[in-house]
């Protein structure tokens, strides 16, 4: 009967998830449309950076700081890298020992998530020696 109820219009329709998810993707869809819109503006501020000419030689004292920074830099991503790493073995062991029978595709995501882990190492390492060019 509430069915038949429904159909005739005489129970109130309640929202259910289908309208929420329309509000959701008209909400997401406007910070969509307001980021894009901005990236022009936030390009034509950056052209005058690119006009500059190469800056000269820094002071002894500059260069000093930079082989700090850039040694701090690589000493905390390679710390940082090895915590990662660790975090994804371990996930993975525990993933193995509850599920064995889905233990190719945990370690082929492993291993995965490892080689993504280790090229932020070398990442640092690759912007550490572009910037040390001094």
């Amino acid at each position: 009967m509430i069915a038949d109820q429904r159909e005739t219009g005489s129970l109130p329709r309640r929202p259910g998830t289908t309208s929420w998810r329309r509000l959701y993707k008209e909400r997401n869809m406007k910070k969509l449309v307001a980021v894009l819109g901005m990236l022009p503006v936030i390009g034509m501020m950056a052209v005058p950076v690119f006009a500059q000419e190469a800056a000269g030689k820094p002071p002894a004292t500059v260069s000093a700081a930079m082989m700090i920074a850039a040694g701090l830099a690589m000493g905390i991503a390679a710390g940082l890298c090895g915590l990662g790493q660790g975090k994804v073995g371990g996930a993975a062991c525990e993933a193995i020992a509850r599920n064995p029978g889905a233990a190719g595709p945990i370690r082929l995501a492993m291993i995965l998530g490892l080689v993504f882990i280790e090229t932020l190492v070398l990442f640092t390492l690759a912007v550490v020696f572009a910037k040390m060019t001094y």
